[in-house]
């Protein structure tokens, strides 16, 4: 089913329940490519979300606005994140969702989202007075910090996003750029997976700040993977992605 969490035609996710009575566990499905209106939507992690629901967890795959829609980049992609979120509390009044047992899942600039959903709570209540906290987070091949990937995103993305989407540069906007930079929320307090691609060098930055900061991190680095094979469940590296978050990201 879709839907609705604001009301920008945007502002939707899509819920997928697994056969079964439920209470189901529920991952939230953020989707990336490089916080780009134009190069692809939730259809994109459509596949990953099917493979979850077919092992049990509800899915609830999120699309937002991001740079090139009305209300995107920063802050509105970030209020969209969070009220996408804080949705599953109004969809547990009708669907069998365990929200104990909620984890997110993003991919590229979505990873990126999911760990800036996780340190939610450590921003005083700037976006949403009372953040539905997650049991565990799942970055699949993105980033925990921005202002290292302003030039190198110009290469990743045919174009370059960074800047734009926050609206100006790291020295123009220091506080928004913190309060968009997960690595500097650390610790989140939460357990944190991590899954390597083909970006391997900005992952390992942060996770030894992650686990300096006392945090929890797993690593899974597939054979063989790459950016969009990691998320492919129909792949050898997707299969073992969908494994590693059932057996060991999914809170019991």
């Amino acid at each position: 089913m879709v839907a609705r969490y604001g009301p920008d035609s945007l502002q939707h996710g899509e819920l997928r329940l697994p056969a079964g009575k439920g209470p189901f566990p529920v991952a939230v499905v953020i989707h990336g490519r490089c916080w780009l209106s134009t190069m692809g939507n939730a259809s994109g992690t459509a596949a990953l979300a099917d493979a979850l629901t077919a092992r049990g967890i509800a899915t609830w795959n999120l699309e937002y606005r991001r740079l090139g829609d009305a209300g995107g980049g920063y802050p509105g992609s970030f209020d969209d994140i969070a009220a996408g979120i804080d949705h599953l509390r109004t969809l547990a009044d009708t669907q069998p969702l365990d929200l104990k047992r909620m984890v997110l899942v993003g991919h590229a600039s979505g990873a990126h989202l999911a760990l800036w959903a996780a340190s939610r709570p450590r921003l005083g209540g700037a976006v949403g007075a009372d953040p539905l906290i997650p049991r565990s987070v799942v970055a699949i091949d993105g980033p925990g910090a921005l202002a290292p990937l302003i030039g190198p995103d110009a290469e990743r993305c045919g174009q370059p996003v960074i800047v734009r989407f926050m609206g100006g540069t790291p020295a123009e906007r220091p506080e928004a750029y913190a309060f968009a930079t997960p690595q500097d929320h650390l610790p989140l307090g939460v357990p944190q997976f991590m899954i390597v691609g083909d970006r391997g060098a900005l992952i390992e930055r942060y996770v030894a700040a992650a686990r300096a900061a006392g945090d929890a991190v797993t690593v899974l680095t597939p054979g063989g993977g790459d950016h969009f094979n990691v998320i492919a469940p129909a792949t050898p590296q997707g299969r073992d992605v969908i494994d590693f978050i059932v057996r060991q990201a999914l809170p019991r």
